[in-house]
C-alpha cells in the first residue's frame, strides 16, 4: 500500500514512533499491542476463575449514569480469544497503519479516540430512557472505512475496489444486524462507521463544522470616516525564483557550500523551497 500514500511532510508526526530491526512501528501497531495483552490478560483471569472482575470494565449505561462513568473507556479492554478479535487485529494493523501515514500521527489518534468513544457516548444518551451495554471493541471496520474514504479507488480483493467493499460490508453488516434485531450492533456500525468518514472527509477539506453563533451579540456597524490614502510600501519578500536560478544555486552549494551563498541568493533558494511546499500540500 506504500505507493498509495498520500504527500506528507517531513515532520515526525508522519513518520513511524520507532523502528524494530528496520521494520517501522507506527501508532496502529501499538494499539494492536494494547489489544493483545487485553486479550492475554482477559484469558488469564477467566482461567482462574475471576473472570467476574471484568463486568466492572464493561460499559453499562445505567451503571456509568451512576457515576461508574470509567466503562466508557475500559469497555474495549474486555477481549477474550476469536478467530474474530485476531481478524480485526489485521485490519487494524494493516488499513490503519495506512490511515496514520495519510493522517499523521495526531490526527490519525484523534480519529481512533473519537471511533472508540463515538458508541458509549450515544449509548449513554440512550441510556436515559433505555439500558444499553457494550464490551470489548477494535473499530477495525470502521477504520477500514477510513481507509476506503482516503483511497477509494485502491483494488481489494476480487478486483472490487476500497469504496465498494466498504459499502458492500456496510450493506451485509446491516441486514445481518437487522435479521437478528441487533439495534445495538446497529447504531455502533452506522455511528463509527460515519463517523470516520466524517472525519477523513473533513481532513481532506470537503467537510466543514457548523459554526454556532447562538450566544455571540451582534456588532451595530460603525461609520467611521476613511483615512486618506497613502501609498503602499513596495514588498520586501524576494519572488520565487525560476528552477534554472534553483539549479545553479543548487550547483554553487555543491561546489562551494552552503556558505558561499550571498543574503540574496539564500533569500531565492527559501522562496523556491516555500513554493515547492505549497504545491506539495495543494496536491495532497
Amino acid at each position: 500500500m506504500d505507493r498509495y500514500r498520500t504527500n506528507s511532510s517531513d515532520s515526525d508526526d508522519h513518520t513511524p514512533v520507532m523502528w524494530l530491526r528496520g521494520h517501522p512501528l507506527y501508532a496502529a501497531h501499538f494499539i494492536v499491542l494494547v489489544y493483545v495483552v487485553s486479550m492475554l490478560i482477559t484469558t488469564t483471569m477467566n482461567l482462574f476463575g475471576v473472570g467476574s472482575l471484568l463486568e466492572w470494565l464493561a460499559f453499562m449505561s445505567t451503571q456509568v449514569l451512576q457515576g461508574q462513568v470509567w466503562r466508557v473507556l475500559t469497555y474495549g479492554l474486555v477481549n477474550p480469544p476469536s478467530i474474530n478479535f485476531v481478524f480485526d487485529l489485521l485490519l487494524i494493523a494493516w488499513f490503519g497503519r495506512d490511515v496514520e501515514r495519510a493522517l499523521g500521527r495526531r490526527s490519525f489518534l484523534w480519529l481512533y479516540a473519537g471511533i472508540y468513544l463515538v458508541t458509549p457516548v450515544i449509548f449513554t444518551a440512550i441510556g436515559f430512557w433505555l439500558p444499553m451495554t457494550r464490551v470489548g471493541a477494535t473499530g477495525a471496520l470502521a477504520l477500514f472505512f477510513a481507509f476506503a474514504t482516503f483511497y477509494p479507488d485502491v483494488l481489494m480483493m476480487f478486483n472490487l475496489l476500497a469504496k465498494w467493499s466498504a459499502l458492500i460490508l456496510v450493506g451485509i453488516f446491516t441486514l445481518m444486524a437487522l435479521n437478528y434485531h441487533d439495534w445495538r450492533g446497529l447504531i455502533s456500525l452506522w455511528a463509527t462507521g460515519g463517523f470516520a468518514y466524517a472525519f477523513v472527509r473533513h481532513q481532506q477539506g470537503h467537510l466543514e463544522l457548523p459554526q454556532l453563533n447562538f450566544w455571540r451579540r451582534q456588532k451595530k456597524p460603525q461609520v467611521r470616516p476613511e483615512p486618506p490614502a497613502r501609498p503602499r510600501p513596495a514588498a520586501a519578500s524576494p519572488q520565487p525564483s525560476s528552477m534554472a536560478e534553483v539549479d545553479a544555486l543548487l550547483d554553487k552549494i555543491a561546489k562551494s557550500g552552503f556558505a558561499s551563498l550571498t543574503g540574496a541568493e539564500r533569500a531565492r533558494l527559501d522562496a523556491a523551497r516555500v513554493e515547492l511546499l505549497k504545491k506539495d500540500f495543494g496536491g495532497r
